[in-house]
């Protein structure tokens, strides 16, 4: 580390390590896919590493790495930068407290980011802490300088932005941070398909406790994040011991179907046709006493139509 007008910062040999480190991470996680996405650290004031195009993240190499100014200007490097460089440059113009950006394409943070739907439901004690909401910038072509002006609003007021139809850009006051906060943002993006599109429900924290998860967030030196939209009402104060302590149509084998799962019931209870010829019905152990009469005249029916062909049969040999 090196002190520069009362600011620490990451000598060039630790910025280019952790930016390996960071890439490998992305890479291992499938944050990334071929040469996708990319990182930056600062040195200084006015300088940073980040990393070059046309090189996958999780396959990098001290040399390849690019040294620039925030103008765009490079220092030093063989290779040349990616072009969503001016993103990052972007960042520490409007937020000079920035210290490294992280730039990737997560699966299920990305796929919000293309469906328009940003990360915004106080459901997670977590999220609202660390992280915040986190909004989707308007759609701008990569590389150009309308992807820069599609994230400076938020730069100072959240911690990280969904690129639409494009992927997710976080920043902090460390590499690790802003690589952390990436994660988060997965994180809370697969919490959220989970609970509101497969589950189908969610407990939403009261206005009452998010702000006391505020005001920690505030102790803890995060002042941008947002506030998300809360619950007037508490809904998560009652112990859950069993399902019979959810609304009765909420419970298992009475809710709405889970979306791409196999539905779940007691024995003894019936699934509706699936349309595939298999109806999935558990046979009951006993016969309810309105099924009786109908399988009686079934049975009735039956021995009718036996005794009728016995006799038709005797009939046709005797003649």
């Amino acid at each position: 580390m090196m002190t520069v007008q009362g600011v620490k910062y990451m000598s060039d040999f630790e910025a280019k390590k952790a930016i390996l480190d960071i890439g490998k991470r992305m890479y291992g996680k499938g944050f990334v896919a071929s040469n996708d996405g990319n990182i930056s650290c600062k040195v200084g004031p006015n300088t940073i590493w980040t990393t070059p195009t046309g090189v996958s993240k999780g396959f990098m190499t001290q040399d390849m790495l690019v040294k620039m100014d925030l103008n765009g200007k490079v220092l030093m490097g063989r290779y040349k930068p990616s072009s969503e460089v001016k993103m990052h440059l972007r960042v520490y113009k409007e937020n000079p407290d920035v210290q490294a950006v992280t730039h990737a394409h997560p699966l299920v943070a990305t796929s919000f980011a293309i469906a328009g739907i940003s990360l915004d439901a106080a459901i997670l004690t977590e999220a609202v802490l660390g992280l915040g909401s986190i909004p989707v910038a308007k759609y701008a072509t990569p590389g150009t300088d309308e992807v820069p002006d599609s994230i400076a609003p938020f730069v100072n007021t959240h911690n990280g932005v969904l690129l639409a139809n494009h992927g997710a850009l976080t920043w902090g006051k460390d590499i690790y941070q802003a690589f952390f906060r990436l994660e988060s943002i997965e994180y809370y993006a697969t919490i959220l398909m989970y609970t509101g599109n497969i589950i189908g429900r969610q407990n939403l924290l009261s206005c009452d406790q998010v702000n006391k998860l505020l005001d920690i967030r505030h102790k803890l030196g995060i002042t941008a994040g947002g506030i998300p939209p809360c619950s007037v009402e508490e809904t998560n104060m009652k112990d859950v011991v069993s399902a019979a302590d959810v609304h009765p149509e909420e419970q298992i084998g009475h809710g709405p179907a889970l979306k791409g799962v196999t539905s779940i019931v007691r024995p003894g209870e019936s699934l509706p046709d699936s349309g595939c010829g298999c109806t999935g019905v558990t046979q009951k152990a006993l016969t309810s006493e309105k099924q009786k009469p109908v399988q009686a005249e079934a049975l009735g029916k039956a021995k009718e139509e036996i005794i009728a062909e016995v006799v038709r049969r005797v009939t046709e040999q005797l003649n």
